[in-house]
């Protein structure tokens, strides 16, 4: 009887000691530091549209010394915040000009959001759930996909993400400090403001007065007290008023408040950044209006997708408990104002995939907390997901025999189709795929298809313990983002433009046009640090800076460049293979010279390179 007991204690005391060496901040922060910083080396190049873009402008910022305008072309580029143009520049200024290090401030302020997830989970739920949480935050689909470029959307989820959190603690009835936890609240919506202007403001106002008024604090003096409005407005102010105050002095006229948006006209800084770019945009009455915006529905359902393969325990969450009785009930009804405010904001205005990005952490505290509760639909949930990944293997081993003999000449492009209207969209280029597009993507293809059938079986395996299945489902993820990053190099001639940057940088001395805007081929501008006149492409984001009084002459029409090309000069010309007829029109087809293809794209000259 008594080596029994003395077993037990053992046992126990194992136990205590197993559950005292578990490090849950730093296993998340290594998983989230397998995916994302693996992906500042990987795809191995800069994309044109904004990936280039953002580098470029950190660049130009760090090489003119102008740290409050943002220019591209040497057009003023008005109507994004600056910060993360601020931590580009300041990265290339530490390790100089390289992709990586444009992409560096990205990937550590998403593995700083996990960790900060994981702490809060902690904070609000225990250990275990606040693992989970973290866990299922930095292996979900979207947060994975939408950093791949270089936004500052996932930088401000982190600012909203503390701000939310700095709420909470104010208001906790036991908090010794609530005045620092109410400031600290104040800077990181005013940190949020220099990333992506008001919503940094309105969405954590917005989720701390609904969340006020369903606990009915809203009106309470003592509440308010705790949360010094006042105090916190003049923090916000003190951080974004030097950036605004100078932006709109140095991009006069100071003060316009037209609400209609059109063409040709210039009314400065202010009007086009609080106005158009925040109000009409809303509306959906912007000019140029260079976005699209996704249906409703999909919106919404979506996230069914972005937030897998922990999606599947939605239904778990919802029979949690979201009363303010305790910390973990008042954390869980926050989380739900949060994620619900956003989610109705955006139902009113225009919308793209990412946009709803800062509620993942709120969605992710959610799950962490069910997957904790032993809830049957935690079980369920796995069962589900581990049908999905036969499905998929098996989705994907017919792919691979559907295109086992077909030819892979030259890059992907060559299998692609075109639809330019969906560009718009973050994800439309996935609408160019084609079945024999796949052929180019078989080793990619062969380590998600490992991946996901050795998920399925290893679910299988491990069914008795959630807590394996768990590691499981994070294990997989993390190699099929292993398999996402080898498709993204396959797509890299097609999705960018460095092959053409290297030719143009090897060639003879001359002065280079674009045939589109300046998005469409933004890595040349990047890897050659040049300027180029924009032949037809006074449009989207640089036409509303080219009518501003003193505003760079770049660009031309059929006519100018007709007399450019015909010129003494040498002249480079970037152009897509939909161009060439109209380019063979105006300059004969004898004038126009390949220097070099890539992904569909053309190097072109007027002189035999």
């Amino acid at each position: 009887m008594e080596d029994s007991i003395a077993v037990d204690a053992a046992r126990i005391r194992s136990f205590a000691i197993a559950r005292n060496s578990f490090k849950p901040d730093l296993i998340v922060v290594l998983i989230a530091a397998a995916i994302f910083l693996g992906c500042a080396f990987s795809p191995p190049h800069l994309m044109d549209d904004v990936d280039a873009v953002q580098a470029q402008i950190g660049r130009n910022m760090l090489q003119s010394g102008d740290w409050v305008t943002a220019r591209l072309n040497g057009i003023a580029y008005l109507e994004k915040s600056p910060l993360n143009y601020w931590m580009i520049a300041t990265s290339f200024s530490l390790f100089g000009v390289h992709d990586w290090a444009g992409r560096l401030p990205l990937v550590l302020a998403v593995v700083l959001l996990c960790w900060v997830t994981v702490r809060f989970g902690r904070w609000a739920f225990g250990t275990e759930a606040g693992f989970y949480s973290g866990l299922v935050l930095s292996t979900c689909i979207g947060l994975f996909l939408f950093t791949r470029i270089l936004i500052p959307d996932a930088t401000l989820t982190l600012t909203i993400t503390m701000a939310m959190w700095c709420f909470l603690r104010t208001l906790e009835p036991d908090e010794r400090h609530p005045r620092l936890w109410a400031t600290l609240f104040a800077v990181f919506v005013g940190i949020g403001f220099l990333l992506k202007g008001l919503i940094a403001i309105v969405f954590p106002a917005g989720a701390a007065f609904v969340y006020m008024a369903v606990t009915r604090q809203l009106f309470s003096r003592a509440v308010w007290r705790r949360l010094h409005p006042f105090s916190g407005a003049g923090i916000v102010i003190l951080i974004a008023a030097p950036w605004i105050i100078l932006a709109t002095l140095r991009n006069p006229p100071v003060f316009d408040f037209t609400f209609r948006s059109m063409p040709g006209q210039y009314h400065g800084f202010f009007w086009f950044y609080f106005i158009n770019e925040h109000v009409l945009r809303f509306l959906n009455l912007r000019y140029p209006r260079d976005y699209n915006t996704v249906p409703r529905f999909l919106f919404w359902t979506l996230h069914i997708v972005w937030l897998s393969p922990w999606s599947f325990y939605f239904p778990a969450a919802v029979r949690l408990r979201y009363t303010g009785f305790d910390r973990a009930g008042r954390t869980r009804l926050l989380a739900l104002c949060w994620a619900g405010f956003v989610m109705a904001f955006f139902s009113f205005s225009t919308t793209q995939e990412y946009y709803s990005l800062p509620i993942y952490p709120a969605l992710a505290l959610l799950l962490g907390s069910a997957m904790s509760a032993k809830d049957v639909w935690i079980t369920r949930g796995t069962k589900a997901w581990g049908t999905v990944l036969l499905l998929a293997t098996a989705v994907i081993a017919v792919i691979l025999w559907e295109v086992r003999t077909l030819p892979a000449p030259g890059d992907i492009s060559a299998a692609l189709t075109q639809h330019p209207d969906l560009y718009t969209l973050s994800l439309g280029h996935l609408g160019d795929l084609t079945l024999s597009s796949f052929a180019y993507l078989r080793l990619p293809l062969v380590v998600a298809g490992v991946a996901v059938m050795t998920g399925a079986i290893a679910i299988a395996r491990c069914w008795p313990s959630q807590r394996l299945c768990f590691f499981v489902m994070a294990a997989t993820m993390i190699l099929f983002f292993h398999a996402a990053r080898l498709a993204m190099i396959v797509f890299d001639p097609y999705l960018g433009s460095k092959p053409l940057a290297d030719a143009l940088g090897n060639a003879p001395p001359g002065k280079l046009i674009e045939a589109d805007a300046y998005y469409a081929f933004s890595s040349v501008f990047f890897y050659t640090n040049r300027q180029a006149l924009l032949w037809n492409g006074r449009k989207d984001n640089l036409e509303y800076g080219s009518y501003a009084p003193g505003a760079a002459q770049m660009f031309i029409g059929d006519a100018d460049f007709q007399a450019l090309w015909r010129s003494a000069d040498r002249y480079y010309l970037l152009a897509n293979h939909e161009d060439l007829p109209r380019i063979h029109e105006l300059a004969g087809p004898s004038a126009v010279h390949v220097v070099a293809e890539s992904g569909g794209k053309y190097l072109l000259s007027n002189r035999r390179p």
